[in-house]
């Protein structure tokens, strides 16, 4: 099945529904982001905090609080990020 849209087919649409598309790109774009970074965050908290084989198909006390910890600190920065560009924004 060819998924693709045609010029012709997009200047078919009415302005609302060309809106709700524009608006569906842009959700479907942030949540392909969202997904990038967690997969990025996943892959650096495990390398840092599972240094060997996973024993009995769970992790050991310390691993599992790395891996929260890590999380954590992500997080935090994130947030600090997202609070310091707003308040660039707002200047």
């Amino acid at each position: 099945m060819d998924a693709s849209i045609e010029q012709s087919d997009l200047d078919r649409l009415s302005d609302k529904d060309k809106g709700e598309l524009r608006q569906f790109m842009t959700n479907e774009q942030q949540r392909t982001r969202i997904q990038s970074q967690t997969h990025a965050l996943t892959d650096i908290c495990w390398k840092k905090c599972v240094p060997g084989a996973v024993k009995n198909n769970a992790l050991d006390s310390g691993e599992q609080s790395c891996l929260a910890n890590c999380v954590d600190r992500f997080l935090d920065v994130n947030f600090t990020t997202m609070k310091h560009l707003a308040n660039m924004r707002n200047q």
